[in-house]
């Protein structure tokens, strides 16, 4: 895994073949300024409070280099005599992902940051590697096609457009095969 997240050749693969990839690990301190600098944009063109719980919150999600849940989150944001509920972590994360700036993964129930904005009705694909916990994220046109066609053939409005996959990375069947 890469300093993204990124597992081996995996994001390179699905850039040739039309597909975006984002890898999901720890922010570098540059990335981490870009995302918390579109947060507070964010916020202050639709007049919200960008609240120290919810900065907080923010931060330690894309300062961590796998998808946390609220309560760990929790614990890294409560200080000695001061704990942080799980509830106020679960409020600031809803927030967060209505505006596009975490994502859930839900069949994990834990949250990546999301390092740029989806386009309206964009589908966000989640490749997680079973072995190493590694989250990538890629947007495929040829999904998106697919998709509309099937939710067109249903008559169905989805409230997200959210695909995860789990599986193994590239790095991780590569040791597999040097073992």
């Amino acid at each position: 895994m890469d300093e993204h997240g990124r597992c081996g050749q995996d994001a390179h693969r699905h850039q040739a073949h039309g597909h975006e990839s984002h890898g999901h690990g720890a922010l570098g301190p540059a990335r981490r300024a870009e995302l918390m600098a579109r947060a507070e944009r964010l916020a202050q063109d639709l007049s919200l409070q960008f609240t120290t719980l919810r900065r907080r919150t923010l931060e330690v999600v894309a300062e961590e280099g796998r998808p946390l849940g609220a309560y760990d989150i929790a614990e890294r944001l409560s200080a000695p005599g001061k704990r942080v509920a799980a509830v106020s972590v679960y409020r600031a994360l809803d927030f967060l992902t209505e505006h596009g700036l975490v994502h859930r993964i839900a069949s994990r129930n834990a949250f990546v940051p999301c390092e740029h904005g989806h386009g309206a009705g964009e589908s966000a694909v989640f490749l997680i590697c079973r072995s190493c916990g590694s989250v990538d994220e890629t947007i495929s046109a040829e999904i998106e096609r697919s998709l509309d066609h099937t939710l067109a053939q249903a008559g169905f409005k989805p409230a997200s457009r959210i695909v995860e996959i789990e599986g193994e990375c590239g790095a991780c069947q590569g040791r597999q095969e040097e073992g």
